[in-house]
């Protein structure tokens, strides 16, 4: 096999509650990455092409090369490969684009080499791969758009753990992603501004949330789901990043959401509902709020996603 090409969904994180621990796989886009074997001249170098000129080409600064170059280093490759991404998750956005790259990076890489990585690790090594665009690895994303459904990151100083469960089938999300001009490392700043000490009882509240959406997948129950969906440390601090923010999660509920948050780091918006019934109403409610504020949008009606694939 001289290359290998894989597809990975976008995702959401958080959901609220869960800061970098939760991840949800969307099927409203996905990036395709193929790996391939140039030569074997012993200097592994590693080429880019990107479908998206705004998207880093240099290894170093590419979450689908930072990626091959962790595992190129690991297990001792010294084939020169290149690199095709293509583009399908929009960037800057919060609905995991890198981490889409990343996910369908890691899965081409360990199947042409026949690495046979478990999947919990080559969570770790698509995790490399954020460092491009927050500055630090986390998995949320990258389990979610790896495994697929709905994943719940245990991060300990021990041991890594992603624990999937499968959505419920009426579960359905409505993206809005406002036309806005977003920072290169839009992750390392939605961070900046999170505060380093909390209230006890707003600890208290985001646990039983983060609780209580754990058990709402578990049951399949999305009106379980959706009454945990509310954050109160992370989502009051990113809110003044997202103008209409306030409008746009009102007239979201108030056309039949269940629940709405911050769709990762933001600037997106998601809406939960528990069917396709209401899912128009809200997706133009949701651009009639951030039309409020003088900021255009579009949205995305989606489901749960399955996660990568390996593509023929």
């Amino acid at each position: 096999m001289k290359s290998c090409s894989a597809a990975a969904p976008c995702s959401t994180a958080n959901l609220g509650p869960g800061y970098d621990v939760f991840g949800l796989a969307l099927d409203a886009f996905e990036d395709k990455v193929k790996v391939s074997r140039v030569s074997s001249d012993g200097e592994g170098r590693i080429s880019i092409k990107n479908s998206d000129q705004a998207i880093p080409s240099t290894p170093e600064s590419n979450s689908a090369g930072l990626v091959a170059k962790k595992m190129m280093q690991d297990f001792g490759i010294s084939y020169n490969i290149e690199i095709e991404v293509t583009k399908g998750v929009p960037t800057g956005y919060g609905v995991g684009s890198s981490a889409a790259s990343a996910a369908a990076a890691a899965m081409a890489f360990n199947t042409l080499y026949d690495l046979k990585i478990d999947k919990n690790r080559l969570v770790e090594y698509a995790a490399e791969g954020e460092v491009a665009s927050a500055g630090t690895k986390h998995y949320d994303n990258v389990s979610a758009s790896l495994l697929g459904g709905f994943v719940v990151c245990r991060i300990a100083s021990d041991r890594l753990q992603f624990t999937r469960l499968e959505p419920p089938k009426d579960l359905v999300l409505v993206i809005a992603v406002p036309w806005l001009e977003v920072p290169k490392k839009k992750t390392e700043v939605a961070r900046s501004v999170l505060p380093k000490v909390v209230p006890l009882k707003d600890v208290v509240h985001n646990i039983s949330g983060a609780a209580t959406i754990v058990a709402g997948f578990a049951l399949k129950d999305v009106e379980t789901i959706t009454k945990g969906i509310d954050d109160a440390i992370i989502e009051p601090a990113r809110k003044h990043l997202i103008p209409g923010y306030d409008s746009v999660k009102q007239n979201a509920i108030s056309a039949g959401a269940l629940a709405v948050t911050i769709s990762g780091a933001g600037p997106s918006m998601i809406a939960f509902l528990k069917t396709s019934k209401n899912a128009k109403t809200v997706a133009a409610a949701m651009v009639k709020g951030f039309k409020e504020t003088g900021i255009e949008s579009r949205t995305f009606v989606c489901r749960a996603s399955k996660g990568a694939r390996l593509l023929a």
